[in-house]
């Protein structure tokens, strides 16, 4: 069972959703099916000093992280080792900055033949996540592996969370310009995260993510890194 994306296409003229999707997307028709169409043009914020500070950033952050998470890193391989089967690092293709590709790697937290019938997109409560691995969900502590991506320089700390190719296609048929994301790396957390969690329908998702390319600062990237403390001691499951 696949991703479902013909979904209706009501959220950008109803009154009770954010401004934000309402700015960035609207509706229009071809050939005689309505798609959500990001608006023209998504100009890029930051030039050469903004991008030098935010890949330093980046490079202190992982560091820290990864001799900060070292000994929980080695109790939650242990964990998984012992209650599950498979490999304790899972890696996965995503799309990076300019749609160049690269593997992503999470703690594992699904049975090893999750996907044997094709790409799903995951949900709450999904049968396919182990014991250890909805904890680490909840926590977010499956993606602490992530940061060999940042420091690699794949990802960044913040920015649009990375999907994969099968995705990127799935929804560029009923978003027009949702690749529009791969303007910058993705990131670890981002906007779209702080603002709407990680539940987000990928049309709210992309609309905060263009506003986070048209306004990326310094200001914003460290509200996103402040709020996502808040976030990981909430309810939102990441998908």
């Amino acid at each position: 069972m696949g991703v479902t994306v013909k979904e209706k296409l009501d959220i950008v003229i109803s009154e009770n959703q954010h401004e934000v999707v309402k700015t960035h997307l609207s509706v229009k028709e071809f050939d005689g099916t309505r798609k959500f169409v990001v608006k023209e043009p998504v100009r890029v914020n930051g030039g050469k000093f903004f991008l030098f500070g935010k890949r330093f950033f980046d490079i202190v952050c992982s560091v820290i992280a990864i001799l900060v998470f070292l000994i929980p890193s080695i109790i939650i391989a242990v964990c998984i080792l012992a209650t599950s089967k498979g490999p304790v690092i899972y890696s996965q293709k995503r799309l990076g900055k300019n749609g160049e590709e690269f593997d992503i790697y999470k703690f594992r937290t699904m049975i090893t033949d999750a996907e044997k019938d094709g790409a799903v997109w995951a949900k709450k409560d999904d049968d396919r996540v182990t014991k250890i691995g909805a904890i680490l969900r909840k926590t977010h502590l499956d993606e602490i592996p992530q940061f060999w991506n940042i420091l690699k320089g794949d990802m960044s700390v913040v920015g649009p969370r990375p999907e994969r190719q099968f995705f990127y296609d799935e929804f560029e048929s009923y978003i027009v310009g949702f690749k529009h994301r791969l303007y910058v790396k993705p990131g670890l957390t981002g906007w779209a995260q702080i603002n709407g969690g990680y539940e987000l329908k990928p049309e709210e998702k992309v609309a905060w993510d263009v506003e986070y390319i048209e306004k990326q600062s310094f200001l914003i990237d460290l509200k996103c890194v402040l709020e996502t403390y808040k976030l990981l001691l909430g309810d939102d499951q990441a998908r």
